[in-house]
């Protein structure tokens, strides 16, 4: 989920960049050519199947049904978040990630309401490819996967990693498959479903939306990695 989670999910940087970017120095992105046309193909994928049945998803689920099933993917992940807190030293924020699968696994029945907002608790998200980064490892080439969007190698990486963090890898039921591939797909129809006018609206002011999502999706991952903090090392010198 996490590489087509965060190509779609890119849109959202828009909201803190204000407008669409472009990246035209290609600065890291020596397969450019490649890239480009698995974007192409990726884009035809999001016409003509993703957002289609995001829009149905949309039109026919209700809202707080949707949140629901929003609230219950997000509790599922958390987990993965707290192994990574901990693993980047991040005490408080583990601290509260534990606080909030307690309480919404059993007050929000199972992960389906998020009481633990109510309480004061934040939320985030972390990933090894983040705890990696924290560690000092290199992004790595840019790199765009079919279907699975913007994935350089720390983050391939860390997905595979992320894989054995997560208990229900460990469930040894018949439906293993069936339970992972359906949380996968409704994974993404959440994501895509949140970010309908967004990406539409990066798309449609863009010059070169390959090189705006590239730019988009790099400010979003940074600023994850920072967990939010000022960028120090691009300040400028007083």
């Amino acid at each position: 989920m996490r590489g087509l989670g965060k190509f779609l999910a890119v849109g959202l940087g828009v909201l803190l960049a204000g407008c669409a970017t472009t990246d035209p120095s290609g600065q890291n992105d020596p397969f450019e050519k490649t890239n480009r046309a698995v974007f192409d193909f990726n884009q035809k994928v999001d016409k003509f199947v993703l957002q289609p049945t995001a829009s149905a998803y949309v039109a026919v689920v209700p809202d707080p049904a949707r949140e629901g099933v929003h609230n219950f993917i997000l509790n599922l992940d958390l987990p993965v978040t707290f192994v990574n807190d901990i693993l980047q030293g991040e005490m408080d924020r583990a601290s509260d990630t534990f606080g909030r699968f307690t309480i919404n696994s059993t007050l929000g029945l199972g992960g389906l309401f998020d009481p633990a907002s109510d309480f004061g608790i934040p939320a985030h998200t972390e990933d090894f490819g983040q705890t990696l980064a924290t560690w000092g490892a290199g992004e790595g080439p840019y790199i765009m996967l079919p279907f699975l969007g913007p994935d350089p190698p720390r983050d391939i990486a860390g997905q595979v990693v992320d894989i054995f963090f997560d208990p229900t890898t460990y469930i040894t039921l018949r439906e293993h498959f069936w339970w992972s591939a359906g949380r996968r797909v409704v994974s993404i129809i959440d994501v895509r479903s949140r970010n309908l006018d967004t990406l539409q609206n990066i798309e449609r002011g863009s010059v070169d939306y390959y090189a705006s999502v590239r730019s988009l999706y790099r400010q979003m991952r940074n600023n994850e990695i920072r967990n939010g903090r000022p960028d120090v090392k691009n300040l400028p010198d007083l």
